[in-house]
């Protein structure tokens, strides 16, 4: 159950995951006052938040369909799919190699759960 993952999870550091974020930043902002549309959706506020529900994001069908079946962004979900994004969502636009590296995953993951406190 979810007790064992959780205990077998890497410690984030928002600090290094504020670094290990700069690969994400060609097509994810986390600027609330972000207008250009960049390729990815904002990432501001996505630890909770139902997939593909970003206003005005054109989602692709797969991730569109994962929304609607009922995926939200939490912490195991958001590792899940970086590891291996097309594994998580087979036919995903986001074109990113999988993140293998358990701490840089949870330190990116620490980074973005800060960023809406």
């Amino acid at each position: 159950g979810f007790v064992a993952g959780a205990a077998s999870r890497a410690e984030g550091d928002a600090t290094r995951g504020e670094r290990a974020f700069q690969r994400c930043y060609a097509c994810h902002s986390i600027d609330p006052n972000e207008t250009a549309q960049l390729q990815g959706p904002s990432l501001l506020g996505v630890i909770g938040r139902p997939a593909a529900t970003v206003p005005g994001f054109e989602y692709s069908e797969a991730m569109k369909a994962k929304g609607a079946a009922g995926l939200v962004w939490t912490v195991e979900t958001i590792d899940r799919f970086i590891a291996d994004p097309t594994a998580f969502v087979p036919g995903t636009a986001m074109s990113l190699p999988p993140l293998r590296d358990a701490q840089a995953r949870a330190d990116v993951i620490a980074y973005l759960s800060a960023q809406h406190r």
